[in-house]
């Protein structure tokens, strides 16, 4: 189901909150849901012709339990089409668990699952204590902290899992990547979604390109074959090439990471849009952004490019697009001129470039999405 800071929205002074922040959707952040004045978020349930609405509080209005009486006490037909579009299609909702190799508290994948939260999305985090980049898919039952976290996030001696004091969305486990996704969907989801798996696996976004052999040795590529091949679930592993770790709570946040964020989430919202199943057995998609510089510091200037892992010199031919049959390396989209990210379509059973028959799923179900190297 769809949760929507209502506070936060147009629609805030209008019920009469005491916060209301506006902003472009790829800018928000951690501030969502979270402001003074808030307590819980708005629950939508479509019911005939009405949305009926529960557990939003705010300091100084509280929302009517039929969202059209509302509507109605306000006199004016024009706030109905804003709410609308407000409250989105529940449909593209989805429980999405969350992981990375750069660790917990690194302001990449927060900056993600913030993006992820404001689409919509029911997220869960669970990555690993620390920095573990290159650890690939090692896989070893988390040991209780001896020292404290990553950024000082948590303290020495607090356990061999945890959670964020005030977000238990936010999850870290004391191992490698691909433990902490196993942990995150054999034991944290099961106390959010009743035993449901997640829909849909992300990773990331890792800081620094995940391209041809490095694929082998990420984490947080990994992570996504783990819940790929082990758990069934589909996975999208993002990387971008602007490098430099941050701590969580950097303030304010470089564009680099509010961009990749942004890109990572429209891409999930398009697989998501594309429907069920998500993608083909046996596959994940690799997909690595250039650097966030320039131009490419704006997510509206870049465009999608079908990519292979690794070279296609022996290999058979790939599916047909942009007029030829082997698509160009995804280290060759991302090093081209302009704002390219690309999107291999990867095969869980070794990390290398899946045939042209899953291919051509992936170009099916996202074609229109997709662009051409110049």
């Amino acid at each position: 189901m769809r949760q929507v800071s209502v506070c936060n929205s147009d629609l805030g002074p209008l019920i009469g909150c005491s916060h209301h922040v506006k902003k472009a959707p790829w800018q928000l952040g951690a501030k969502i849901g979270r402001l003074p004045g808030i307590r819980g978020s708005l629950e939508l349930q479509r019911a005939g012709q009405s949305w009926k609405s529960n557990h939003l509080h705010c300091s100084q209005g509280v929302l009517p339990t039929n969202l059209l009486d509302l509507i109605s006490a306000m006199r004016a037909s024009v706030i109905l089409y804003a709410a609308v579009g407000l409250l989105v299609d529940a449909g593209l909702s989805a429980r999405i668990i969350q992981s990375n190799d750069d660790g917990w508290a690194e302001l990449y994948v927060r900056s993600f699952h913030d993006s992820l939260v404001a689409a919509g999305h029911d997220v869960i985090l669970s990555c690993p204590a620390d920095n573990k980049s290159g650890t690939s898919s090692l896989d070893i039952d988390p040991s209780p902290r001896t020292s404290a976290c990553q950024y000082g996030s948590c303290a020495a001696g607090t356990g061999a899992i945890g959670v964020n004091a005030t977000n238990p969305r936010l999850n870290w486990v004391n191992s490698f990547p691909v433990t902490s996704m196993r942990f995150g969907i054999s034991t944290i989801s099961t106390q959010f979604w009743d035993g449901q798996l997640p829909e849909l696996a992300v990773t990331g976004p890792n800081v620094g390109s995940n391209l041809w052999l490095a694929v082998h040795f990420s984490g947080t590529v990994g992570a996504a074959v783990y819940a790929v091949r082990e758990a069934g679930v589909p996975a999208i592993a993002f990387s971008g090439a602007s490098e430099g770790t941050l701590a969580w709570n950097t303030t304010p946040a470089p564009a680099r990471s509010l961009v990749y964020a942004e890109l990572a989430r429209r891409l999930t919202d398009a697989v998501l849009a594309s429907g069920k199943p998500y993608l083909p057995a046996d596959v994940f998609l690799n997909v690595n952004f250039p650097k966030a510089e320039g131009a490419c510091a704006d997510p509206n200037n870049y465009k999608w490019v079908l990519s292979r892992i690794n070279p296609g010199l022996f290999s058979a031919q790939d599916v047909k697009q942009c007029g030829s049959t082997r698509l160009p390396t995804e280290t060759d989209v991302v090093n081209a001129k302009g704002c390219y990210a690309s999107i291999s379509v990867g095969d869980a059973t070794d990390k290398t470039t899946a045939p042209e028959e899953k291919q051509a799923i992936v170009l099916k179900k996202l074609g229109s999405l997709l662009s051409c190297l110049p």
